[in-house]
């Protein structure tokens, strides 16, 4: 089976958007893992969600979200309470700590980012400064869906 050049550019860029993160992650600070840190950042950016709004944002089940949002209430990353329209739902949001903790992991994948992006040859810095826009293209689609 033979693949179009546009399908060995998505393979391509699939994987490499996929093992740069998780190589980022990796070199970040120890604490809550990845999809603590996703849903954390969620809250940080959105506010006060229900477990279910926060748990289809982040296409994760709402047992899993549960899970999830109950170990950053115990970290003191977030609060959750009665949604006081709806008393079976529970409202979570970020305290002033997780809002802390957003800043730093994502202060410290930058650095480390731009350390990587120093390291580029000159050309090809100026060919990743040029694909930007297109790659902020490619989440347009993602963020309207929200």
């Amino acid at each position: 089976m033979t693949t179009s050049p546009s399908q060995d550019v998505s393979g391509r860029l699939f994987l490499a958007v996929g093992r740069l993160s998780r190589s980022l992650r990796q070199a970040g600070a120890p604490g809550p893992g990845h999809g603590a840190i996703s849903a954390l950042a969620t809250l940080v950016n959105y506010g006060q969600l229900r477990l279910g709004d926060l748990a289809a944002k982040e296409g994760v089940a709402a047992a899993t979200m549960s899970r999830i949002v109950a170990a950053l209430v115990e970290a003191g990353y977030v609060r959750r309470e009665s949604d006081p329209i709806d008393r079976r739902a529970w409202l979570a949001t970020a305290t002033e700590e997780g809002e802390r903790m957003v800043s730093g992991v994502r202060s410290t994948r930058v650095q480390e980012l731009n350390r990587r992006i120093d390291r580029l040859p000159p050309e090809l810095r100026e060919r990743l400064i040029g694909a930007l826009p297109a790659l902020e293209a490619l989440l347009s689609d993602d963020e309207d869906g929200s």
